[in-house]
């Protein structure tokens, strides 16, 4: 990653080049999926300290996408608040249906 982001702007059409790839993005949803049913879980059950296992969740699936599948390094590493804001808007527009108009704006095919 040469370029340095300034705005999650500029960021979001490099975090989803960076998710080219649908497998990738599938790790990513069931990693989100399960980040959320941990919460619940946890809450649900009064067990909050399941509440830390929602980062392993979540992380495990995508690392695993970006080590196996992508091959790149995750953004997470350099921009860990932005990557986590764009990963739950990729997985809210993905539910949504609406992001295939993203991935055809940022240069994804």
């Amino acid at each position: 990653m040469s370029e340095r982001y300034t705005s999650f702007t500029d960021f979001w059409p490099h975090y989803l080049r960076e998710h080219a790839k649908p497998r990738t993005r599938a790790l990513h949803y069931i990693g989100t999926t399960l980040v959320f049913a941990v919460a619940v879980y946890a809450v649900l059950s009064g067990k909050l300290w399941w509440l830390l296992a929602m980062p392993l969740a979540g992380y495990f699936f995508a690392w695993l996408a970006h080590f196996t599948v992508e091959k790149n390094r995750p953004a997470t590493f350099t921009y860990p608040l932005w990557s986590l804001a764009a990963d739950f808007r990729m997985y809210f527009l993905w539910l949504g249906g609406k992001l295939r108009p993203e991935l055809e704006r940022a240069g994804v095919r």
